[in-house]
């Protein structure tokens, strides 16, 4: 019985042992920054500018001015993802 004990006690500093042998000083500390995606960004004329004349409800001739349209496309240029930023040891 008295083995078993001393054995016992034996594999248990085994285990605790490498928890105190760290003696280790910290260096630096850092914080996990997400960064977001970048885009590139695309347009593709679809109607030029232009004037047109039409006739209302009262039966007059009026100038109507219709602005370009475009189509926007947004691509991925880099995705989103975490930085680790050197931040103050707390």
């Amino acid at each position: 019985m008295k083995k078993l004990l001393i054995g016992a006690a034996l594999v248990a500093s085994s285990f605790a042992a490498p928890a105190f042998a760290w003696e280790g000083q910290v260096v630096a500390c850092y914080d996990k920054v997400w960064v977001p995606a970048k885009y590139d960004y695309s347009k593709k004329l679809i109607m030029a500018a232009h004037s047109e004349w039409e006739h209302n409800k009262k039966g007059q001739m009026v100038k109507v001015y219709y602005p370009a349209v475009y189509k926007q496309s947004k691509h991925l240029k880099e995705a989103g993802h975490y930085v680790a930023v050197q931040a103050p040891c707390k």
